[in-house]
Protein backbone atom coordinates (compact mmCIF):
# COMPACT_ATOMS: atom_id res chain seq x y z
CA UNK A 1 0.00 0.00 0.00
CA UNK A 2 1.24 3.60 -0.93
CA UNK A 3 1.80 6.46 0.76
CA UNK A 4 -1.35 8.23 -0.77
CA UNK A 5 -3.28 5.02 0.40
CA UNK A 6 -2.36 5.07 3.71
CA UNK A 7 -2.59 8.17 4.28
CA UNK A 8 -5.65 8.03 2.95
CA UNK A 9 -6.83 4.89 5.52
CA UNK A 10 -5.55 7.33 8.53
CA UNK A 11 -7.96 10.09 7.16
CA UNK A 12 -11.04 7.40 7.23
CA UNK A 13 -9.55 6.58 10.91
CA UNK A 14 -9.70 10.03 11.82
CA UNK A 15 -13.06 11.30 10.35
CA UNK A 16 -14.74 7.64 11.55
CA UNK A 17 -13.53 8.42 14.97
CA UNK A 18 -15.13 12.12 15.31
CA UNK A 19 -18.17 11.10 13.30
CA UNK A 20 -19.39 8.46 15.44
CA UNK A 21 -17.97 10.22 18.36
CA UNK A 22 -20.62 12.96 17.82
CA UNK A 23 -23.29 10.19 17.06
CA UNK A 24 -22.87 8.45 20.48
CA UNK A 25 -22.51 11.86 22.42
CA UNK A 26 -25.60 13.02 20.92
CA UNK A 27 -27.72 9.64 21.51
CA UNK A 28 -26.40 9.49 25.49
CA UNK A 29 -27.21 12.96 26.26
CA UNK A 30 -30.74 12.08 24.29
CA UNK A 31 -31.09 9.48 27.24
CA UNK A 32 -30.00 12.08 29.86
CA UNK A 33 -26.36 10.45 30.57
CA UNK A 34 -24.35 12.25 32.71
CA UNK A 35 -20.78 13.74 31.50
CA UNK A 36 -19.33 10.54 32.08
CA UNK A 37 -21.93 8.27 30.52
CA UNK A 38 -21.34 10.74 27.58
CA UNK A 39 -18.25 10.67 27.06
CA UNK A 40 -17.87 6.44 27.89
CA UNK A 41 -20.34 6.27 25.01
CA UNK A 42 -19.45 8.88 22.63
CA UNK A 43 -15.68 7.11 23.01
CA UNK A 44 -17.26 3.60 22.91
CA UNK A 45 -19.07 4.13 19.47
CA UNK A 46 -15.83 5.84 18.10
CA UNK A 47 -13.39 3.27 19.19
CA UNK A 48 -15.70 0.19 20.00
CA UNK A 49 -15.36 -1.34 16.48
CA UNK A 50 -12.10 -1.21 15.91
CA UNK A 51 -11.50 -2.72 19.03
CA UNK A 52 -13.54 -6.12 18.03
CA UNK A 53 -11.68 -6.01 14.97
CA UNK A 54 -8.64 -6.02 15.96
CA UNK A 55 -9.22 -8.95 18.49
CA UNK A 56 -10.30 -10.94 15.02
CA UNK A 57 -7.72 -10.44 13.43
CA UNK A 58 -5.36 -11.52 16.25
CA UNK A 59 -3.72 -7.58 16.48
CA UNK A 60 -3.10 -7.48 20.29
CA UNK A 61 -3.65 -5.06 22.10
CA UNK A 62 -6.12 -3.64 19.89
CA UNK A 63 -4.35 -0.80 17.71
CA UNK A 64 -6.28 1.67 19.52
CA UNK A 65 -3.51 1.24 22.26
CA UNK A 66 -0.94 2.21 20.52
CA UNK A 67 -2.63 4.79 19.15
CA UNK A 68 -3.46 6.84 22.24
CA UNK A 69 -4.29 10.32 20.14
CA UNK A 70 -7.47 8.72 18.11
CA UNK A 71 -8.85 7.79 21.79
CA UNK A 72 -8.28 10.80 22.80
CA UNK A 73 -9.70 12.74 19.69
CA UNK A 74 -12.95 10.77 20.55
CA UNK A 75 -12.87 11.86 24.20
CA UNK A 76 -12.61 15.49 23.14
CA UNK A 77 -15.04 15.29 20.40
CA UNK A 78 -17.68 13.88 22.74
CA UNK A 79 -17.07 15.98 25.21
CA UNK A 80 -17.50 19.26 23.04
CA UNK A 81 -21.00 17.93 22.18
CA UNK A 82 -21.64 17.75 25.84
CA UNK A 83 -20.51 21.17 26.81
CA UNK A 84 -22.83 22.48 23.36
CA UNK A 85 -25.46 21.23 24.82
CA UNK A 86 -24.98 21.84 28.67
CA UNK A 87 -24.92 25.35 27.85
CA UNK A 88 -27.27 25.67 25.58
CA UNK A 89 -30.04 23.06 26.82
CA UNK A 90 -32.95 24.83 26.03
CA UNK A 91 -32.12 25.68 22.25
CA UNK A 92 -31.23 21.63 22.35
CA UNK A 93 -33.99 20.27 23.42
CA UNK A 94 -35.85 22.62 20.96
CA UNK A 95 -33.77 21.50 18.42
CA UNK A 96 -34.08 17.55 19.27
CA UNK A 97 -35.78 16.70 15.69
CA UNK A 98 -33.23 18.73 13.58
CA UNK A 99 -29.95 17.02 15.76
CA UNK A 100 -31.76 13.56 14.87
CA UNK A 101 -31.76 14.34 11.04
CA UNK A 102 -28.37 16.17 11.26
CA UNK A 103 -26.89 12.34 13.47
CA UNK A 104 -27.94 10.37 10.30
CA UNK A 105 -24.87 12.01 8.72
CA UNK A 106 -22.48 11.82 10.97
CA UNK A 107 -23.64 7.91 11.28
CA UNK A 108 -23.79 7.70 7.74
CA UNK A 109 -20.38 9.01 7.36
CA UNK A 110 -18.88 6.86 10.44
CA UNK A 111 -20.41 3.52 9.11
CA UNK A 112 -18.80 4.16 5.43
CA UNK A 113 -15.65 4.95 6.98
CA UNK A 114 -14.90 2.61 9.81
CA UNK A 115 -16.33 0.05 7.33
CA UNK A 116 -14.03 0.89 4.35
CA UNK A 117 -11.01 0.68 6.88
CA UNK A 118 -12.26 -2.70 8.37
CA UNK A 119 -11.57 -3.89 4.79
CA UNK A 120 -8.41 -2.28 4.29
CA UNK A 121 -7.35 -3.37 7.91
CA UNK A 122 -7.87 -6.68 6.81
CA UNK A 123 -6.35 -7.08 3.45
CA UNK A 124 -3.06 -5.17 5.31
CA UNK A 125 -3.02 -7.78 7.85
CA UNK A 126 -2.67 -10.85 5.25
CA UNK A 127 -6.57 -11.89 4.87
CA UNK A 128 -7.21 -9.94 1.36
CA UNK A 129 -7.70 -12.83 -0.51
CA UNK A 130 -10.05 -14.30 1.90
CA UNK A 131 -13.51 -12.07 0.98
CA UNK A 132 -15.90 -13.53 3.63
CA UNK A 133 -13.49 -12.58 5.88
CA UNK A 134 -12.53 -8.90 4.81
CA UNK A 135 -16.01 -8.06 3.99
CA UNK A 136 -17.19 -9.43 7.81
CA UNK A 137 -14.18 -7.92 9.29
CA UNK A 138 -14.94 -4.55 7.49
CA UNK A 139 -18.50 -4.43 8.73
CA UNK A 140 -17.74 -5.35 11.99
CA UNK A 141 -15.94 -2.40 12.15
CA UNK A 142 -18.35 -0.20 10.80
CA UNK A 143 -21.39 -1.45 12.84
CA UNK A 144 -19.62 -2.73 16.04
CA UNK A 145 -19.12 0.88 17.84
CA UNK A 146 -23.13 1.30 17.42
CA UNK A 147 -24.45 -2.26 18.86
CA UNK A 148 -22.02 -1.47 21.67
CA UNK A 149 -23.67 2.17 22.10
CA UNK A 150 -27.21 0.59 21.62
CA UNK A 151 -26.26 -1.94 24.72
CA UNK A 152 -25.42 1.05 26.93
CA UNK A 153 -28.30 3.25 26.49
CA UNK A 154 -30.42 -0.21 26.43
CA UNK A 155 -32.28 0.11 23.29
CA UNK A 156 -32.47 -2.76 20.33
CA UNK A 157 -28.95 -2.85 18.72
CA UNK A 158 -30.10 0.04 15.30
CA UNK A 159 -28.45 -2.57 12.78
CA UNK A 160 -31.25 -5.35 13.90
CA UNK A 161 -34.16 -2.97 13.65
CA UNK A 162 -33.62 0.23 11.80
CA UNK A 163 -33.86 1.22 7.94
CA UNK A 164 -30.94 -0.64 5.83
CA UNK A 165 -27.78 0.05 8.23
CA UNK A 166 -25.74 -3.28 7.87
CA UNK A 167 -26.47 -4.10 4.93
CA UNK A 168 -25.56 -0.50 3.60
CA UNK A 169 -22.02 -1.50 5.09
CA UNK A 170 -21.78 -5.03 3.30
CA UNK A 171 -22.40 -3.18 -0.16
CA UNK A 172 -19.70 -0.80 0.30
CA UNK A 173 -17.29 -3.75 1.84
CA UNK A 174 -17.64 -5.68 -1.46
CA UNK A 175 -17.22 -2.48 -3.35
CA UNK A 176 -14.41 -1.76 -2.04
CA UNK A 177 -13.01 -5.58 -1.76
CA UNK A 178 -13.64 -5.73 -5.63
CA UNK A 179 -11.94 -2.17 -6.58
CA UNK A 180 -9.74 -1.24 -3.61
CA UNK A 181 -8.19 -5.06 -3.31
CA UNK A 182 -8.51 -6.92 -6.45
CA UNK A 183 -7.79 -4.54 -8.69
CA UNK A 184 -5.22 -2.89 -6.85
CA UNK A 185 -7.63 0.74 -7.20
CA UNK A 186 -7.15 1.62 -3.09
CA UNK A 187 -8.56 5.50 -4.08
CA UNK A 188 -10.98 4.92 -6.58
CA UNK A 189 -12.48 1.87 -4.09
CA UNK A 190 -12.38 4.06 -0.90
CA UNK A 191 -14.91 6.70 -2.70
CA UNK A 192 -16.78 4.53 -4.25
CA UNK A 193 -17.76 2.89 -1.13
CA UNK A 194 -17.68 5.82 0.69
CA UNK A 195 -20.26 7.24 -1.91
CA UNK A 196 -22.16 3.90 -1.61
CA UNK A 197 -22.65 3.52 1.96
CA UNK A 198 -23.45 7.17 2.89
CA UNK A 199 -26.17 7.60 0.15
CA UNK A 200 -27.93 3.85 1.14
CA UNK A 201 -27.68 5.19 4.99
CA UNK A 202 -29.33 8.35 4.25
CA UNK A 203 -31.41 7.51 1.50
CA UNK A 204 -32.71 4.27 3.80
CA UNK A 205 -33.52 6.72 6.62
CA UNK A 206 -35.14 9.66 4.42
CA UNK A 207 -37.74 7.18 2.87
CA UNK A 208 -38.08 5.28 5.38
CA UNK A 209 -36.39 2.06 3.76
CA UNK A 210 -36.90 -1.27 5.67
CA UNK A 211 -36.44 -4.96 5.25
CA UNK A 212 -38.88 -7.44 5.64
CA UNK A 213 -40.06 -8.36 9.19
CA UNK A 214 -42.92 -9.91 11.18
CA UNK A 215 -45.09 -7.61 13.08
CA UNK A 216 -46.01 -9.82 15.93
CA UNK A 217 -48.77 -7.99 17.97
CA UNK A 218 -49.35 -8.58 22.12
CA UNK A 219 -52.41 -10.25 21.34
CA UNK A 220 -51.26 -12.91 19.28
CA UNK A 221 -51.03 -16.28 21.43
CA UNK A 222 -48.79 -18.49 20.37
Amino acid sequence: MGFISEYLMLVMEWVGTVAFAVSGALIAIRHSFDLFGVLIVGGTTAVGGGIVRDLLLGRTPPQIFSMPHILLLAIFTALAVFLIAYFNAVKFRGLQEKIEKINIYFDAVGLAAFSVAGVEAAAVTGYGANWALAITVGVITGVGGGVLRDVFVNEKPYILTKHVYAVASIAGCLVYWLVGICFSQRMIGTFAALGLIISLRVLASHFRWKLPKIEWENNIKV
